[in-house]
């Protein structure tokens, strides 16, 4: 399973990225705190996908785990250290044979957030 995530794709299919027990302790969060929780660590560090790949996995895997259908989302953060007010988070559901094409062009070193933008937000169209 291929996650977007900003403009770094994850593969989820891999083993898990959170623990047994801690996966049975976020069994009660639902998609709206996850959603929260994103915004802060983006608000954090607009860059987590590219600084700390591995807590971004995280999130990816827990905002899938949350809603299935959903295999992309994006957390924009005007600066680092802004409100979580501020970061806009966007999701979609994007078909199989576009995640691989996201996936052979950032193999290729050719997915950046321009890229990214262009094939699945269009945040810098308007």
């Amino acid at each position: 399973m291929l996650f977007l995530l900003n403009d770094v794709v994850f593969d989820l299919a891999e083993t898990c990225p959170v623990p047994a027990h801690d996966a049975r302790r976020f069994e009660k969060l639902g998609f709206d705190y996850v959603m929260e929780l994103g915004c802060q660590l983006f608000s954090e560090d607009p860059m987590l996908h590219q600084n700390d790949p591995e807590r971004a996995r995280r999130l990816a895997w827990l905002i899938h785990d949350r809603s299935p259908d959903v295999n992309a989302a994006l957390f924009a953060a005007p600066e680092p250290g802004c409100n979580p007010d501020l970061v806009e988070p966007q999701f979609c559901a994007l078909p199989a044979p576009i995640m691989k094409q996201l996936k052979t062009r950032a193999s290729r070193g050719k997915l950046d957030a321009v890229a990214a933008d262009k094939a699945v937000w269009m945040r810098m169209a308007a």
